[in-house]
């Protein structure tokens, strides 16, 4: 049996955000520190909060790669791989503990559909544009 490859936690956060990088033209970032990348809405249409678009997070056990319109648009998850959708946890969050060059791509091309329907929901004074 194949020995799993090990870890590389600090790679993947850095390719995962690297993912979230072009859309913080659009977004406010919100938390830009090691181990953890936020970005919101610039407004704050939800009872005087903003709105999370995505993150990516270092944890103890893996990286987390949190996209809000998986949750938020309906139909979005319908186009997940079986692949991707294995390293789901929850309705947004997509698990890694290695760097895997076709799946970061998927997400790439998840990230892009999100960010077009996302930014077409109606939120009141939203500057989310592009």
């Amino acid at each position: 049996m194949p020995k799993a490859p090990a870890a590389d936690f600090a790679a993947c956060f850095r390719q995962l955000k690297a993912i979230l990088e072009p859309y913080s033209e659009k977004l406010r970032v919100a938390h830009d520190k090691p181990g953890y990348y936020y970005l919101e809405t610039h407004d704050k249409p939800n009872r005087g909060h903003a709105i999370g678009f995505a993150a990516v997070r270092a944890g103890k056990a893996y990286v987390s790669y949190h996209l809000v319109p998986v949750y938020a648009c309906p139909g979005l998850a319908s186009a997940i791989s079986p692949q991707l959708k294995k390293r789901m946890q929850g309705k947004g969050c997509f698990n890694f503990t290695v760097p895997d060059a076709s799946l970061f791509a998927e997400l790439k091309k998840l990230t892009a559909e999100g960010f077009k329907q996302f930014k077409n929901i109606k939120l009141p004074a939203s500057r989310m544009t592009g």
